[in-house]
């Protein structure tokens, strides 16, 4: 909690992205307000990767190193708890979190991440971000070889296929109903040894969230190490629509390369303005977005 109700630059969403902007303008002298409700979508991924000098180690571990180093920057605060509401003021916006407690900055950093939203299949989410994997990039070195399943169907289940075929030859696709793939792309996955199955999903049978066996509805089972699939998702925080952000077609906050968002004085950065869903990518993004706040402040005050 801090007693400076006043800031430079007030920063939503505490992890990778938000911290890598809060060192930045902690560096440059500015005075910061980073507000964190501790709910990372990847808070139960076991390890994180393609990230140099931190391959490996897990998602709490990277951001808790980071903090500790933030921390040295004594115009840096933390405030844990959930940004509520925004609104535009005269000094610049006005942040109310669920506690009642407001915040004013000249400037506002959303790193606020998305929200992934669980299928109706049982077992699905106590093995997302562990054996179910979202990006093959990530964690398909873990999968390397193992029997794999993918869980898709049409344009996006033929563009996964030939993905997943780098990491291993033992894959198993499942439409989860009635496939809409192309003559042609059944084709072709069928030249790399990829079957296809139709039958309906009724669970995943798993150890703490490692896939073991998928279950469907006529009680039929398929043994399976790891699945690649996608969740729909929500923006984790709707202030950037209070405030009036435009979004895309994929309800990711529109950014230029600068990261600034349709409305002056704001800044997106992460998962939450990007289809590369990755630290690294969220740790760069939040750097940009920091250097831009603070050459805006910078021309405003010479």
């Amino acid at each position: 909690m801090t007693d400076n109700k006043n800031f430079d630059v007030i920063i939503i969403g505490g992890s990778y992205s938000g911290l890598s902007a809060g060192l930045v303008l902690g560096r440059a002298l500015r005075h910061v307000l980073i507000i964190d409700s501790g709910r990372p979508c990847n808070i139960q991924t076991p390890h994180s990767h393609n990230f140099i000098t931190q391959d490996g180690k897990t998602p709490k571990e990277i951001a808790t190193a980071a903090r500790l180093q933030i921390e040295n920057y004594k115009t840096v605060k933390f405030y844990s708890g959930l940004a509520t509401s925004g609104k535009k003021i005269d000094s610049g916006f006005e942040i109310k979190t669920e506690s009642g407690d407001c915040f004013t900055g000249k400037k506002l950093i959303f790193a606020t991440g998305l929200k992934d939203i669980m299928p109706d299949i049982e077992g699905f989410a106590e093995c997302w971000g562990i054996s179910v994997i979202h990006c093959a990039f990530c964690l398909g070195y873990e999968s390397k070889n193992k029997k794999a399943g993918i869980i898709g169907n049409g344009d996006y289940a033929f563009k996964i296929s030939k993905l997943t075929n780098n990491w291993t030859k033992d894959i198993t696709l499942f439409t989860n109903g009635k496939s809409t793939l192309t003559e042609e792309q059944l084709k072709a996955i069928a030249k790399h040894n990829i079957s296809v199955v139709e039958t309906e999903i009724d669970r995943f049978e798993h150890t703490k969230g490692n896939v073991e066996t998928i279950v469907f509805n006529d009680g039929s089972k398929t043994p399976v190490k790891a699945i690649y699939t996608k969740a729909p998702f929500v923006q984790h925080c709707d202030i950037p629509k209070q405030l009036g952000c435009e979004f895309t077609e994929l309800d990711l906050i529109k950014v230029d390369e600068f990261q600034k968002t349709t409305v002056l004085g704001i800044w997106a950065c992460g998962d939450n303005a990007s289809t590369m869903r990755s630290v690294s990518n969220a740790v760069a993004k939040g750097t940009l977005s920091a250097v831009m706040a603070t050459e805006d402040l910078i021309d405003e005050e010479f």
